[in-house]
This record gives C-alpha cells, structure tokens and sequence, in this order.
C-alpha cells in the first residue's frame, strides 16, 4: 500500500517495501526569503521517504486584553520629589517674608501709572482715572502649547506662532482688574502641557515657587486628581497606569508629574475633564 511522505518539500506516495536512503533528493534546511528574492535550485541531498506526520505546530496563546480597573479603587497620594532649584527658591524668599513694605504696597489702593491689567491676554496699562470705567477684552482660560500649537483653552484658535499668539484679541469682557484686590479670592490657572513616551506620560505645570505642603496629586489606576494652588484638576485617564512608578518633580519654575502606564502603548488622549467642559460651555454659548 502507497504511504505519503511528510519530508519537507516531498509530498509524494511511495511503496515501504522499495523505500531506501537515496529513494528521493531533496533541501534538508528551511526555505529563506531575502530582500525579496526566490530561486529555483537544484536539490542537493538523498534521502528515504518518511510516512510519519510531524507534530502540529503550538499555536500561540492570545493575550488577553488587561481589563480596566473600576475607578472606585482607593487614592494614593504620589510621592513628592522637591528639587534643590526650589528650595534654594523658599531660601532666597524667607528674610522678605515679613517685609512690611510689601505688606503695605499690597494693602495700597493707590494704582501707579503703567500698571498693567491682571486679566489674563489684556494689554491695556493704567493711564488715568477715565480708563477705569473702559472695557477689559481678555481670555477667561489659560494658556496651552501642545505639540507646537498655542492657544487659549477658553477660544480655541490655535497658531504656531509665539507672536500671533500674544496678538490674539480676548473672547471675554469685563472691567479692567488692575489691583490683587479687584481680583479679590480669584486664582489665575497656570499653564499646563503634556506629552509621552512610550512608558510615560508627563504633564508639566508651570507653577512658580509652589508650597510642597499645601499640594497633593493622588491617583489610582484610571483616575488623577491634581491639587495645587494655581491648578486644581480632576483626569479620567485614557488608559491604566502604575501608581506605584508615578510620581511628581517640584522644581522653582514647573512642577513635573510623571505618569507610569501599566502598558507600553500610546495612548491616544489624556483626557482632561476640565478642558472639557470648557469645550461643553463654549459649545452650549454658541448654539
């Protein structure tokens, strides 16, 4: 009876009973494909036909797809890394810490000529009394660059350029705000950006000078609450990260938090809940 030979590149029937060890001539090694070229040679070894089927290759196991953690899972506060640059900043500050003349010239309801307004993306400066009753045109949001681009989070209207980015005329009105005072317990966020690795993701705030005692930012898995004086924010993260392997840089001029993801993959927004809402707002004003 006629029995198939399994040897690689064979594939014909043959009789056990005239099968010898030059019976067919054949490659004993495995095929290569380089830079795309293929020939035809001449097979260059004898061999005996072979009627036992070689094992079916193990077949890879598929990987599971991590399943995202339930954002209920308890908060952890990250560690805090504060920099030599920022305490050498609480040191140069501490002699002038009770300076009454600072005291005083902030207690002063006195506005100098040349003082310009507080209102962020305003250019107007103090130049006598009837300016105080004229219109301020601001932007009501903060600042973003992000991958090149500048814009202010409250409009939108992106530009590559720093200057056309200073030059952009405000989305909002008000009286001008020309003292601390006129802007009363009202904190001005700081300019925030982003960007990623394929194992991190780091978000920069510039922060000036900020107290290591009065911030916190704590996370689990999926969620990242920010506190910091100037820059308060609650992130729905898109993807799972490592809490463990994050945490955050304080330096005298930004503070760095850096976000360890679980997985190596990028990820494809951060998703920052308040810049969204903003987004919702202005959407909801122009409908």
């Amino acid at each position: 009876m006629a029995l198939l030979c399994y040897n690689r590149g064979c594939g014909q029937c043959f009789d056990p009973e005239t099968n010898s060890n030059d019976a067919y001539t054949c490659h004993p090694a495995v095929l290569v494909f380089h830079h795309a070229l293929k020939g035809c040679i001449v097979a260059c070894t004898k061999d005996r036909h072979n009627s036992e089927k070689p094992p079916e290759p193990v077949k890879p196991k598929p990987v599971e797809a991590m399943k995202r953690p339930s954002p209920d899972e308890a908060m952890t506060n990250l560690e805090l890394k504060v920099s030599v640059s920022l305490k050498q900043a609480f040191d140069k500050l501490k002699p002038s810490s009770g300076n009454e003349e600072d005291k005083k010239e902030e207690d002063n309801d006195e506005i100098k000529i040349g003082t310009s307004c507080k209102n962020g993306g305003c250019s107007q400066t103090y130049r006598a009394l009837e300016i105080l009753e004229e219109v301020c045109v601001y932007h009501s949001g903060v600042p973003i660059f992000h991958e090149g681009m500048k814009y202010w989070s409250c409009c939108r209207r992106k530009t590559s350029n720093l200057n056309t980015f200073i030059a952009q005329e405000g989305c909002t009105t008000r009286k001008p705000m020309w003292t601390k005072k006129d802007a009363g317990e009202k904190v001005i966020p700081c300019r925030h950006d982003r960007h990623q690795t394929g194992g991190e993701v780091i978000i920069s705030v510039d922060a000036k000078n900020s107290l290591p005692e009065l911030s916190r930012v704590e996370a689990n898995s999926t969620l990242l609450n920010v506190h910091i004086k100037e820059f308060d924010q609650n992130v729905k993260l898109w993807g799972v990260i490592d809490v463990k392997q994050s945490y955050v840089t304080m330096t005298a001029t930004k503070i760095e938090i850096t976000v360890r993801k679980a997985e190596p993959m990028q990820c494809a927004s951060l998703e920052l809940l308040a810049v969204k809402k903003q987004e919702k707002q202005k959407d909801d004003t122009t409908d």
